[in-house]
């Protein structure tokens, strides 16, 4: 999966095939263009407004209380990209945008779309991280503002990938304690208690990410099965033989080689004879000419917003392995995103 050009009509086909077509400007200008145009559509409740039904531009501008100018400028922009249908003087969702963007969807993107504002102030920096190196750590850096919307986000793109990584995590037969390292929102471990009939999860988490989530673990309705634990799990010590799984689910592209390592250390002591380890990440690939574009986009972001970057599933066996624990086979799920590299404690 890649984002990139789409040519609309033979003519412009060929004018790609010939390389007449000024790219570079196609995906700067017009992309940060249409990024802008679609968060500032969620934020301001547009989608929202067109849930209902078709609308014209003058009753969407009257509904989210913005300038009948401004709307009239905006309709055309997600039209033509794919958000929004028009019919005469009215404009609908398309079937794309009804499913991830209305505030009411249980599949709403809406909260991540309001955090990357905060996101996008963390890449105006860089060209400073290029030419110097220098990293910036985000959760050091947000207000109590920030970290509400970081957790809404965090939960809302979770929901879409949580079914498919439960399904492929792997979980011994009669499992009754996870762990959770980062998972904040529990959205996995929910996901994971409800595939295990007796399974029971802790989610271990810094103070402001269970302070701000916690309300979102109690709405899925689990009680006690899914229970929060504030702590910091590169300090904390988790135990000797406490649990049958541990899952760490994007989280490792926030640490260093050594703290992951360290990590691994500490969460082989904590599991049971059989249990397993399973990280969920972006997968680095091994050489440039291998690397799927979300995945290699998202190692830059996260190594200029953090410590390290993305990790190859090579990598991560690397770290299983000197713990003493059996890796498995990488699992690289559909899409370009996460991918599972798990390992298993010898009996």
């Amino acid at each position: 999966m890649r984002l990139g050009l789409t040519a609309g009509s033979p003519l412009e086909w060929l004018a790609l095939r010939l390389n007449l077509v000024p790219r570079p400007v196609m995906d700067t200008q017009l992309a940060f263009t249409l990024a802008q145009v679609v968060m500032v559509a969620s934020k301001v409740g547009l989608f929202d407004a067109l849930e209902p039904g078709p609308a014209t531009a003058e009753e969407i501008a009257s509904r989210c209380d913005i300038s009948p100018f401004g709307t009239a400028k905006l309709m055309p922009t997600l039209v033509s990209s794919g958000y929004l249908k028009a019919r005469g003087e009215t404009f609908s969702l398309t079937r794309m945008a009804r499913k991830w963007l209305p505030s009411s969807s249980p599949n709403s993107l809406a909260d991540k779309l309001a955090f990357q504002f905060r996101e996008w102030t963390y890449l105006e920096r860089s060209e400073e991280f290029v030419r110097t190196g220098k990293q910036q750590d985000f959760h050091n850096s947000m207000d109590d503002h920030d970290w509400g919307l970081y957790q809404r986000g965090m939960k809302s793109i979770s929901a879409a990938s949580a079914g498919p990584v439960a399904a492929r995590i792997p979980i011994p037969d009669g499992a009754t304690d996870l762990l959770d390292i980062g998972g904040s929102h529990g959205t996995y471990s929910v996901a994971l208690c409800r595939r295990h009939a007796g399974l029971n999860a802790v989610v271990l988490d810094l103070p402001d990410a269970v302070r701000h989530s916690a309300p979102l673990l109690a709405a899925e309705g689990l009680g006690d099965r899914v229970r929060h634990q504030v702590g910091n799990a590169l300090t904390d010590d988790l135990g000797t033989e406490a649990y049958d799984a541990v899952i760490i689910v994007g989280v490792v592209h926030h640490f260093t080689e050594d703290q992951n390592r360290e990590l691994a250390a500490k969460v082989a002591r904590a599991l049971r004879p059989g249990g397993t380890y399973t990280i969920a990440d972006f997968f680095r690939l091994p050489h440039p000419s291998q690397a799927e574009q979300p995945a290699a986009l998202m190692d830059f972001y996260f190594a200029l917003t953090s410590e390290s970057g993305t990790w190859s599933p090579a990598q991560m066996a690397s770290w299983q392995r000197q713990a003493n624990l059996t890796p498995a086979k990488p699992t690289h799920l559909p899409g370009g995103y996460l991918g599972l590299q798990s390992a298993t404690k010898p009996r």
